[in-house]
């Protein structure tokens, strides 16, 4: 490696160095995935290509910041695997803090352990308090019943803080092990954020009707025929939020209220929005069944005579032929009109690799809750 040789101008609290700081990495676990360093020169974007380090051979990586690089100071940074669910811990599962580098010359020796793994491993003691709300809640304006969990903060009973709140479709298949088609592990990943501080978040989970789910999604007479989903929507914002409020203390405001789902699970949690924006502000749209609307309406005006509203889209490209393109247009569709453009903030996210199952949900959560509710923390 070439000799260092550094001239330090100051201006502005900031300094320009010549020649550069190199940083040599050496880790204990490597894979095929590449290494990114991530930090406060580049707003923490964890698979920025010019951040890229050199892989020099198994375990061992190289990265010298460019010649005219400005540095923030303190130089801060974390290394990962191109994604916070894959950042680095120690050799005991643990997060680790922001690497802080006083000297911006010369050569810095870094190091390590091991890598997260879609955000796992998680810490038991910060896992949630799951609560069975109801085995038979009642659902008046379908005439039925349902099971409905609340998932708390794990801490929720040492403080008197209130929390924003996610409803979410399909509580089977969200932290329920024994689940046929898998599960987001959504217990596990809000461990991992409440380790990290964040993701401090009510979450409660409505089971779905079994045979009846797509029925009870659907909104409306679409291609699958006459649904009862506005049945259904009116039962979790006229029914289960007051008593939610009433119960638990959350922060009822639109800007803390939140719901979301996948596949017919987001359509209709997308309809719950759509057709009240007065109760929902947050919207977590996972592979939306958005071919069962060909022609969906949206009421511009009402959605534009709300506050700020967060949509974060979700699609993956081995899904179907169709998934990325329905997702891709409703974003332009919506963001068309000028009021609602100034209103509505749309973070659409693809995975060209990914296929129409919780593994790739679950990947997805943490990122979306972190963005619709934690963004500025």
């Amino acid at each position: 490696m070439e000799s260092i040789v550094s001239k330090v101008n100051q201006s502005d609290n900031q300094a320009i160095v010549e020649p550069r700081l190199n940083i040599i990495l050496t880790t204990d676990e490597d894979d095929f995935r590449p290494v990114y360093i991530a930090g406060n020169f580049n707003n923490w974007d964890t698979q920025d290509s010019n951040y890229e380090m050199e892989r020099l051979e198994n375990g061992l990586y190289h990265f010298t910041f460019p010649t005219d690089f400005t540095f923030p100071e303190p130089l801060q940074y974390k290394f990962t695997k191109g994604d916070w669910s894959e950042v680095e811990i120690d050799r005991f599962g643990n997060r680790t803090e922001n690497r802080v580098c006083p000297d911006l010359k010369g050569v810095r020796r870094e190091h390590v352990a091991k890598w997260r793994k879609n955000w796992l491993p998680f810490k038991p003691n910060f896992l949630p308090q799951v609560q069975l709300i109801s085995d038979e809640f009642e659902m008046p304006q379908l005439n039925k019943k349902r099971k409905v969990w609340a998932l708390l903060p794990h801490d929720y009973d040492q403080t008197d803080e209130r929390y924003p709140v996610l409803y979410l479709q399909d509580a089977q298949n969200l932290f329920n092990e024994s689940s046929g088609f898998g599960n987001w592990e959504i217990d596990k990943k809000l461990a991992v954020m409440s380790e990290y501080k964040i993701g401090k978040i009510i979450v409660i989970a409505v089971e779905h009707a079994e045979a009846d789910r797509i029925k009870e999604y659907n909104v409306g007479n679409t291609v699958l025929g006459v649904g009862q989903g506005k049945k259904y929507i009116r039962f979790i914002t006229d029914t289960l939020k007051p008593f939610v409020d009433k119960r638990y203390r959350t922060l009822t405001e639109r800007e803390h209220t939140g719901i979301g789902g996948s596949s017919m699970g987001g359509l209709v949690s997308l309809f719950s929005g759509l057709l009240y924006p007065e109760v929902y502000g947050k919207l977590m749209i996972f592979s939306p069944s958005l071919w069962v609307v060909p022609k969906l309406k949206i009421d511009e005006e009402d959605l534009a005579l709300q506050g700020s509203t967060k949509i974060y889209l979700y699609a993956g490209g081995d899904e179907s032929e169709t998934m990325v393109k329905h997702v891709t247009q409703f974003k332009r569709n919506l963001l068309q009109s000028k009021q609602l453009s100034e209103k509505v903030q749309i973070q659409l996210s693809i995975n060209h690799h990914g296929k129409h199952n919780e593994t790739y949900w679950s990947d997805e959560f943490p990122k979306a809750i972190e963005w619709l509710f934690f963004q500025k923390k």
